[in-house]
């Protein structure tokens, strides 16, 4: 009597993932862990070139599957080419995480204007959207999808002269929640990640007695690393959550519980 082989309920092999803003930081690391995983990934980026063509070369060596497309993620014209050029290279996609971020500096509402809300909202509610729209069609036809999107703890904590930021968040984790109600029935799933703080390169700059202030607070008594919030991703974007959806898991420490 035959037996099917066995499948890692992580493995991610036969699967497309785009991950947005992959170049440096927490999408780099998410990048990696798909491709470790098993998926062909879609590295994304839109300015840094050089930086790019660096991380995904430092994928391939590790002889993941993969390739670099260039997208704006915030333009409702570039985001149907952006599907279709992954599509003719590396398949139709299966996987999305929506992580690209543009700068987040922390200010008094007195100092923000319209134009930087503005800002917010098209990365953390346009882009989901409009990427959504672009990957749907196959999700649909095969009634298999994940939707990840990259949120943050500041929603759950109410962070202070962060407004801009956080309204946005926190409209994005809203979106989530309906858009897992709207997809189970074809068997997508959309779940979202909050890190906590995580220094990436962006965080270089950053006052240090900021980040003591912030460290002293973190119930495991560590930094969070970019790799914890990649393993999240796995699990979210693998059939070992196939029955998870409209889900917020933080991902810092014990910062916010419950």
């Amino acid at each position: 009597m035959s037996s099917s082989p066995v499948v890692p309920a992580f493995s991610l092999a036969g699967r497309v993932a785009l991950v947005t803003g992959s170049s440096r930081g927490l999408g780099r690391a998410i990048a990696f862990g798909l491709g470790r995983a098993g998926a062909r990934v879609a590295f994304n980026y839109l300015n840094d070139r050089a930086g790019a063509e660096s991380t995904i070369a430092e994928y391939h060596a590790e002889g993941l599957a993969g390739g670099l497309f260039r997208g704006d993620v915030v333009d409702e014209a570039d985001v149907p080419r952006l599907g279709s050029a992954i599509e003719r290279e590396l398949g139709p996609i299966d996987v999305l995480v929506v992580n690209a971020t543009p700068d987040q500096p922390q200010k008094p509402i007195e100092d923000y204007d319209w134009a930087f809300h503005q800002q917010m909202l098209d990365f953390f509610v346009k882009s989901p959207f409009l990427l959504t729209r672009a990957v749907l069609p196959h999700m649909k036809r095969r009634r298999w999808g994940r939707i990840v999107n990259i949120g943050s703890e500041v929603f759950r904590r109410g962070v202070g002269c962060f407004s801009a930021y956080v309204a946005a968040k926190g409209a994005q984790d809203g979106w989530t929640r309906s858009m897992a109600t709207e997809l189970a029935p074809w068997n997508i799933t959309v779940n979202l990640v909050a890190p906590g703080w995580i220094p990436v390169e962006r965080h270089a700059n950053d006052p240090q007695a900021q980040k003591d202030a912030y460290r002293a607070l973190i119930p495991m008594k560590r930094w969070g690393v970019p790799d914890d919030v990649a393993g999240a991703c796995v699990f979210f974007a693998s059939d070992a959550a196939g029955f998870v959806t409209g889900q917020n898991l933080c991902v810092n420490g014990g910062m916010t519980v419950g």
